[in-house]
């Protein structure tokens, strides 16, 4: 029986597991892959467009910002239409969207996503017209237009029946935007940079710091708080700023873990970092479950009576109550303690989430705990 609970709970804990001994206290990390330059962001952009060529799958009549985007279209081209002629059946109203990297140069190009608008049904076979595309400043960064890719497919055959496939309604186009304009930044500023940790921590901001100065024997870092870190360039790297950036890049340093257990109430995903530490604590967990279901009889009248035929539901109610079992841990328990713990239990992972909760109620739990 204990073979059986341990092999039910084999594929929730192995991830908690392997996750926290992946990432061990003391790990040496690349300071590229910790940080990121501060200072140089990438650029949103958003645009409107219109879809022309679908099979009959786009806006209905109703949607009147579509009818009049066709309508100035056409006015542009020299062709004058009433609104009410226009039919909008095989058009599209969408919103483009799309990032331009840092540094990227004017005539690349790019992928750019698509998404319905208004009431479009499916935005297969679909064409972008020439699209702008917008920076937060207003200004105009790159030209969308292509043929729309969805990975899928929307059938309705009628009454009812539709087979579809992925989200029709939203689209890709690869290489669908050429770059008009390159994001403004700088790479570095008066012979500096600043650094920016993904996971702000005073301890590793300044492990980063002292390894900069040591191997360089020279103060050329300091840690402006627990995520910026501006780091100046040495005179004999004056010339070539990107040869020393990825000479840091590449430096590989001791971070510090933080102890935290991340919880995913909604898909009962527990990730337990491998610093967590749970003081001594028993640990009980038993299940209460409740099943109702309702069978349905017919009670009839005797032969030759006044009566009717009734449909009587018979409500039948089966209450199992899981036995708890009691478990000590030790003070200091290990990650590899609290999964051998929870498999003598035999939880399921969505048990896990409750017991996680209920420790750090307790005072028990060492840790950090984040709720999805």
């Amino acid at each position: 029986m204990r073979t059986m609970k341990k092999a039910q709970l084999f594929g929730g804990l192995i991830v908690c597991i392997l996750f926290a001994f992946s990432f061990k206290a003391g790990a040496n990390v690349r300071i590229k892959d910790a940080t990121q330059l501060a200072g140089i962001p990438d650029e949103q952009v958003v645009g409107y467009g219109l879809i022309v060529g679908l099979n009959g799958t786009g806006d209905g009549n109703k949607s009147v910002f579509t009818v009049n985007s066709i309508v100035s279209m056409l006015e542009k081209f020299g062709v004058t239409v009433p609104a009410s002629d226009v039919k909008v059946e095989n058009v599209a109203a969408v919103i483009v969207t799309a990032q331009i990297q840092a540094f990227t140069p004017v005539g690349t190009k790019m992928d750019v996503m698509v998404s319905s608008l208004s009431d479009a049904s499916s935005l297969e076979g679909g064409q972008l017209l020439m699209t702008p595309l917008r920076g937060q400043d207003g200004n105009v960064y790159a030209v969308a237009q292509g043929p729309v890719s969805i990975g899928g497919f929307n059938i309705e055959a009628g009454a009812g029946n539709v087979i579809r496939r992925n989200h029709s309604t939203v689209g890709r186009i690869p290489d669908g935007a050429i770059i008009r304009r390159q994001p403004a930044g700088e790479l570095t500023n008066n012979d500096m940079f600043k650094l920016s940790l993904h996971n702000p921590d005073f301890q590793s901001a300044t492990n980063i710091v002292n390894h900069i100065n040591f191997l360089y024997q020279m103060k050329l870092a300091s840690a402006l708080d627990s995520r910026e870190i501006v780091v100046k360039i040495p005179p004999q790297y004056s010339k070539n700023h990107v040869a020393f950036i990825a000479e840091i890049g590449n430096m590989e340093v001791t971070l510090d873990k933080l102890a935290r257990v991340v919880i995913n109430e909604r898909t009962g995903t527990v990730i337990i970092g491998g610093k967590v530490i749970i003081d001594e604590v028993a640990i009980a967990h038993g299940n209460l479950q409740v099943e109702i279901s309702a069978k349905y009889g017919v009670s009839q009248p005797m032969s030759f009576g006044q009566g009717q035929s009734v449909v009587v539901p018979e409500i039948e109610t089966i209450v199992k109550d899981k036995e708890a079992r009691l478990f000590a841990m030790r003070k200091s328990s290990t990650v590899s303690d609290i999964a051998s713990a929870l498999n003598e239990l035999g939880v399921t992972p969505r048990d896990i989430v409750a017991i996680f909760q209920a420790l750090k109620k307790a005072g028990a739990l060492n840790a950090e705990l984040v709720i999805m």
